[in-house]
């Protein structure tokens, strides 16, 4: 039996995936606005009142949950979740709100001797899958480049959190990051800059540097000017762009011609990109494409680098 703690729109996708691959699942909502939606598209019973009052109930320990809480409950119900003995969690992205609540959980993860991974889906879009199999035929990244630039001129519009407007890059922006060194490697060494401070963030990035694997990368993202989610790799042979993610463009060497390269997007029509395979990875404990927490405690020392957070 998996839990799925949430009841939101996160908690609807992962619904969708759940019933395709036939697992027995209990939803925890927390809200009754939240529940009374998710029953009525999901045509599914959620348990209401929230994981507190749920464990209140003494239920068996599940095999797997899959966290899907908001941000800023991310921690304090992943806590929950490790002290009642449960021992593995994939727990949606960013994990936490901060940098130090990521590193607490880790702390306590250990302690538990559980497992949490953290659902970064676009590591598993059609369009990264593909350029996968492009990158290995073509021998390696040699360089790449990345623009996370984000539309604060919409996220103000929106009623969010002061705690998790504070820490966007890491909320949202690690997305992006994530990926980009997903496909081109982890830094090994990086210089970073940073300029103009927004209300609630600093808005100017760049960067650049050298991975483990020996290519090179530079990165730029400017929140108060033009421009989006973007990333480019270049490998001997060609230039492969995701821009936007979900999609991959191809410009071989000596030629100005960019084309799109068909793929096969069946499990993206039926389900959130990434999501199918995320999740199946997760039951299967296939780990070769997750996040493990262990990891992506490593990544935070340069993601503090590229924010110009402190801590």
């Amino acid at each position: 039996m998996l839990w799925l703690v949430g009841s939101g729109s996160m908690a609807l996708e992962y619904s969708k995936v759940l019933k395709a691959l036939n697992i027995k699942y209990i939803v925890i909502g927390r809200s009754k606005k939240s529940v009374k939606r998710f029953s009525l598209l999901s045509k599914k019973d959620v348990f209401e009142g929230g994981l507190s009052k749920f464990l209140k109930t003494k239920p068996y320990i599940p095999s797997k949950v899959i966290n899907c809480v908001n941000v800023e409950e991310l921690k304090t119900t992943s806590i929950e979740l490790l002290n009642y003995g449960v021992k593995n969690i994939l727990l949606e992205k960013p994990g936490a709100c901060d940098f130090g609540e990521i590193r607490e959980l880790q702390k306590l993860a250990k302690k538990r001797k559980a497992n949490i991974k953290i659902a970064f889906n676009r590591r598993f879009y059609a369009s990264v899958i593909k350029l996968k199999e492009f990158i290995k035929l073509d021998g390696g990244v040699t360089s790449f480049n990345f623009d996370f630039t984000e539309r604060t001129d919409l996220i103000e519009k929106e009623n969010r959190n002061t705690k998790v407007l504070k820490n966007w890059f890491l909320v949202n922006s690690t997305h992006v990051v994530d990926l980009a060194f997903y496909l081109g490697g982890q830094p090994k060494k990086m210089i970073s800059y940073t300029s103009y401070r927004h209300k609630w963030n600093k808005s100017i990035f760049s960067g650049s540097g050298k991975t483990n694997k020996g290519s090179l990368f530079s990165y730029h993202a400017n929140w108060q000017s033009g421009g989006r989610w973007s990333i480019e790799i270049l490998t001997s042979k060609c230039k492969y762009i995701l821009r936007p993610l979900e999609k991959l463009f191809l410009q071989k060497r000596g030629t100005f011609k960019i084309q799109e390269i068909k793929l096969n997007k069946k499990l993206e029509k039926k389900f959130k990109p990434g999501f199918y395979l995320q999740t199946k990875s997760f039951i299967k404990e296939d780990d070769s494409n997750l996040l493990l927490l262990d990891k992506y405690i490593k990544q935070l020392n340069f993601y503090k680098k590229i924010s110009g957070k402190k801590n």
